[in-house]
């Protein structure tokens, strides 16, 4: 058995009702919609056939049908259509950014409130993978005798931070000096890059090599690291609660503890390398605790180099076209603002 031409109308409309709704739909319900143009008895017996497909349930025996995971990929694939944003809506989430675009983490976290606002979902931003990342400046802090705070600071804005050695006889002013020598040396550099700037550095020093070679280690630890909690950050955390899904205490309990896991969301979005929206449906997710949840993912880029992730996580009955619109212009608004950070 296929799908012809009035299972998928019939399908499209009850998943546009469930969506709306998140009651069971019924065929009177459907047959009732502007466009659908078939008799309940019809209806019942294509919704029968599309059971039998496993592309609907049916919750209990009296009940209507509720889209699977299956229909909702074969929503999104084939039978959506593109929602448009309006003039204003861009321009109050443009304008959003670009108030806040003196600082790098104040714009991702006001896109990260933006997403959340516009779609009613939660939103998880992830900052680029470090080791895409460049080097903007270096700092070594004293803070006591023999102790120093190396401050990292990358292309993207982040910042990493570490206690390192300082051999005997290095004052403020001696630190300062190494520190504007790291900055030129690293500046706009990689990870490969760093390592050859150091490699020239300890080849040339006479002194402090051995402050050197640890500052090296630093780095390489800092930017090779799989990242921490401030480089994912959570909107609308409480979004989800508001949707009848998550009325069940278990259930809302998991997706939260799911947010807490800053560990668990950077693996989930990751980093895709392009522009282009991907979404994963229930199961397709591989998160237990999720498997009642869409995923939809976009990038953003930070100047030249480095690509992060947007995402939006709601019911499986979301909204798909809102949000893919809101994910597509976020990703491209957010870019332009970041594009001054090389």
């Amino acid at each position: 058995m296929q799908l012809d031409e009035r299972k998928y109308r019939i399908l499209q409309a009850i998943i546009d009702d469930y969506i709306m709704t998140a009651m069971p739909v019924g065929s009177r319900t459907i047959s009732r919609k502007a466009g659908v143009g078939f008799s309940p008895a019809t209806i019942r017996n294509e919704m029968s056939d599309l059971e039998e497909l496993g592309y609907l349930a049916q919750p209990h025996t009296s009940a209507g049908r509720v889209p699977s995971y299956k229909a909702y990929r074969l929503y999104v694939d084939h039978l959506m259509k593109t929602a448009k944003l309006t003039h204003d809506e861009r321009e109050q989430m443009h304008e959003h950014l670009v108030s806040r675009s003196k600082q790098v983490e104040g714009v991702i976290r006001s896109a990260a409130s933006v997403l959340s606002d516009a779609t009613k979902y939660t939103s998880v931003i992830v900052a680029p993978k470090l080791g895409t990342l460049r080097i903007r400046h270096v700092q070594l802090v004293p803070v006591a005798e023999r102790t120093a705070l190396m401050i990292i600071v990358t292309s993207a804005g982040i910042v990493k931070d570490a206690v390192i050695r300082v051999p005997e006889g290095l004052d403020a002013d001696d630190l300062y000096s190494i520190s504007r020598i790291l900055t030129q040396r690293l500046a706009d550099q990689p990870l490969e890059g760093v390592r050859q700037a150091f490699a020239d550095l300890l080849r040339d020093a006479e002194q402090n090599r051995r402050l050197l070679g640890e500052a090296l280690q630093v780095i390489e630890q800092r930017l090779e690291a799989g990242g921490d909690a401030s480089d994912v950050i959570v909107g609308g955390s409480a979004n989800l609660l508001e949707y009848p899904e998550y009325s069940d205490v278990n259930k809302a309990r998991s997706f939260l503890s799911v947010l807490e896991s800053k560990d668990t969301l950077r693996r989930l979005l990751g980093s895709q390398g392009s522009m282009e929206v991907t979404i994963r449906i229930g199961p397709e997710n591989q998160v237990p605790e999720l498997s009642d949840c869409s995923i939809i993912t976009a990038s953003y880029r930070v100047g030249d180099h480095s690509t992060g992730t947007l995402g939006i996580i709601g019911p499986t009955r979301m909204n798909y076209n809102r949000v893919i619109s809101v994910l597509d212009f976020m990703g491209r608004a957010l870019s332009d603002v970041l594009a001054e950070y090389k």
